[in-house]
This record gives C-alpha cells, sequence and structure tokens, in this order.
C-alpha cells in the first residue's frame, strides 16, 4: 500500500498563545501579525479557559504583544460569550475592520458543546 502524502496546515491557521480572564472578559491572544480586513483565520484555542470564568464572559481578541483587543463576535454580529467556545476548535472568522478598528466575526454557527438543559429528569429537583 501506498503512503498517503503530507497534507500542510492552512497559512492562516492561527493557535492562541494565551487565554486569560479578567474583569470579567475572557481574553484570547493570537500570534502577531498583520490581519487583512476581509480575510479568514482559523483560530484555535489551545489553552483550557480558566476555571473561574463565568459562561456569559464576553470574548475578546489580542494580537501579539498589542494591547488593543478586538471583540469575537458570532456569525450574526452579536458579541460571543464563552458558552459558543470550547478548547482544541477550530473556528473560521473573517476580520472586519473599520476607520478606527476592527473585529474577529466567526463564519457559520459555533461550536455549542455547552446546554443548559438537564441530561434527564426523574421526578426529583434537580442537582447541580
Amino acid at each position: 500500500m501506498a503512503c498517503k502524502p503530507v497534507q500542510k496546515l492552512c497559512p492562516n491557521l492561527r493557535i492562541s498563545q494565551a487565554v486569560t480572564y479578567t474583569s470579567g472578559v475572557l481574553t484570547v491572544n493570537i500570534p502577531a501579525g498583520d490581519y487583512q480586513n476581509g480575510c479568514v483565520y482559523g483560530i484555535v484555542i489551545a489553552q483550557n479557559i480558566p476555571s473561574t470564568t463565568i459562561i456569559g464572559a464576553p470574548v475578546v481578541i489580542t494580537i501579539g504583544d498589542g494591547t488593543v483587543t478586538y471583540p469575537l463576535l458570532k456569525c450574526n454580529g452579536a458579541q460571543a460569550t464563552v458558552f459558543n467556545l470550547d478548547t482544541r476548535h477550530k473556528y473560521l472568522c473573517r476580520v472586519v475592520t473599520s476607520a478606527n478598528g476592527g473585529s474577529f466575526r466567526m463564519l457559520g454557527n459555533s461550536c455549542c458543546s455547552h446546554s443548559n438543559a438537564l441530561r434527564s429528569i426523574n421526578g426529583t429537583a434537580p442537582t447541580t
């Protein structure tokens, strides 16, 4: 049997360098570089989300050593929250810039493996 060819990683794949939670905001830091308006990047959250993070916390992105934060938006333009993310998943995001800033807009639905629904019901009051 012949060996399969080696596949290259997408040149627009970005793996997070850090994930922090401060002042009610989850910040995902991605590698330094120029992120072009209209371009699509695959962003992987490689680090664990801190256990103290609340599920409704908004998510922002920082680039390299920069201090400017860019909101991570869902495909409908609403602010993405921790509820919409999970670690070790690739999120396709389009960079959208304006005259004085920008954002990362997720393409398609977010990976929402979290659920507020009970696993089952059995006639007794639910516990956490």
